[in-house]
Parts: structure tokens; C-alpha cells; sequence
């Protein structure tokens, strides 16, 4: 069998870097057992032809190829095929967050739970500032839910309790997390269309990782996870298919480095 070819970052750090590239090809050539946490936000799969509301104004929910469904057996194996590489690379007591919309996160779960990964908790992020649904026949979405779980029954998962206990005055934090969509200063350098809040990813890193760890995300997108990765003395991967998205989240981890030299 051939060998294959070595990946060349797209972008790199002291403390990360980022591969441009198809997620399953570029997920090949990372080591089995050698990442402590990591953190996907997966396409949605829902640029459909539909409206949704940004900034006050109607606008199609087409994001891309990237964003578009190939039908529900599709989607699903396709699911499957990711989530069963993250799965190798971790290791053996890693553990994973998946962050998703009813579009795609019983999908997820379902393949999840297929492959033997052990759900820990499913987190409800809520949005105060959600956009407003503008058919005014549902309800206003105004959350995400965040899978997080250990590679297998047998793990024993990493768990900040402390940490978290004392970021929560004192008491036990619960899973369903109140925070804004992300601030304007944390599109400085640009925009993307699925933008996470960069408190959320903190939370995240410092719940379930500890100082250099390596921390992975297959959907980069605009680099959150990596700037939360770095900022808290993490190693950081990320992978996409999209340069335009590599580039902002270059900008972004090139800015949090130059803050900590």
C-alpha cells in the first residue's frame, strides 16, 4: 500500500495549526489515540432555499456546497464516517462535544451512540439575543444542544468540577448555559455564517482539558475553538474545507499569540 502524503499546514503557531482540506482525508493522517478533546461544529446541513433573520433583515439560509444535504441516508453515513475517525484519534479516555440544531443533532446522536461512544451529558446552550423567526408559524429557536462524550464505556473522562463549580459562584453548573451569539468584537477580523461565542468554548476547553492537551476541531470555521485552545495553553488542530474560513481563523490565532508573547 502506498504511503501517504505528509499533510502541509495551511497555517501554523507556536502552539497550533490549521490544514485546509476534505474532513475525513485530513482526519486519515492523524495519529490514532493521540488527541485529549475534541470539539466539532459539523455543517447543519440546511441551506435549503429557506429565509432566516440576521441583523433585522431577511436573508436566505444558503451558507454553501458545504451547508447543502444529500438526503437523510447520506447525511447519515456521512455523519457516521467523521465521527468514526474523530473517534480513532482520540484517546482512549478523550472525550468529544458536537454542537448542533434539530437539523442534524438526532442524526449525530444516533451515530454517536452507534459507534459506542458514552454520552455524558447533552448541553442546552440558550440564546437571549436569538434571531426572531420571521414565518411566525414556530416557536423562535433560541438554543443549540452540545453533545459531550467520552470514547467509550470504559473511559475515564477528564472533568474540571472544581474549576467549574467556582465559575458557577460556588455551586454545581448545570447543563443548560445562558450566552449571547458572539459579541462584535469577536468578528474583528471577519465573519461566518455559524459563529460560536468564544465564553462557550472556554467553558469547554477548561471543563474537560488541561494544560497541553491536544484539542481538535474537523470544522474549523472561524478558529473559536482554537483561539480558546491557545489562549488557556492548549496544543490546537483545525481542519476545513473552506480557505476563506482558514484565513479568518488564522487572523484570529495569530492576534491571540501576539497577546500572550
Amino acid at each position: 500500500m502506498p504511503r501517504k502524503r505528509p499533510l502541509t499546514p495551511y497555517h501554523q503557531t507556536p502552539s497550533a495549526v490549521l490544514y485546509h482540506g476534505d474532513v475525513l482525508d485530513v482526519l486519515s493522517h492523524i495519529d490514532t489515540d493521540s488527541v485529549d478533546m475534541i470539539f466539532a461544529d459539523p455543517p447543519y446541513l440546511l441551506s435549503n432555499g429557506g429565509i432566516s433573520c440576521q441583523s433585522g433583515k431577511m436573508v436566505s439560509v444558503n451558507k454553501g456546497a458545504w451547508d447543502a444535504s444529500q438526503g437523510f441516508d447520506a447525511d447519515y453515513q456521512w455523519h457516521l464516517a467523521w465521527l468514526t475517525e474523530c473517534q480513532r484519534v482520540l484517546k482512549p479516555n478523550g472525550t468529544i462535544w458536537v454542537s448542533g440544531t434539530y437539523h442534524n443533532i438526532y442524526l449525530v446522536g444516533h451515530a454517536m451512540q452507534s459507534l459506542g461512544f458514552k454520552v455524558l451529558n447533552d448541553i442546552a446552550w440558550l440564546k437571549p439575543n436569538a434571531a426572531p423567526n420571521l414565518s411566525c408559524r414556530y416557536f423562535t429557536h433560541s438554543h443549540e444542544t452540545i453533545l459531550w462524550a467520552a470514547k467509550s464505556k470504559k473511559s475515564k473522562h477528564a472533568f474540571n468540577y472544581a474549576a467549574m463549580k467556582e465559575a458557577n459562584d460556588g455551586k454545581q453548573m448545570r447543563s443548560y448555559w445562558t450566552m449571547t451569539t458572539p459579541k462584535k468584537s469577536e468578528k474583528t477580523h471577519g465573519k461566518h455564517p455559524t459563529q460560536k461565542p468564544l465564553a462557550l468554548l472556554e467553558r469547554i476547553v477548561l471543563s474537560s482539558t488541561n494544560p497541553d492537551d491536544l484539542v481538535l476541531d474537523p470544522f474549523v470555521g472561524s478558529g473559536t475553538t482554537g483561539v480558546a485552545a491557545t489562549a488557556h495553553g492548549r496544543r490546537f488542530i483545525g481542519i476545513d474545507s473552506e480557505k476563506d474560513y482558514l484565513d479568518l481563523a488564522a487572523k484570529r490565532l495569530d492576534a491571540v499569540q501576539e497577546r500572550l508573547l
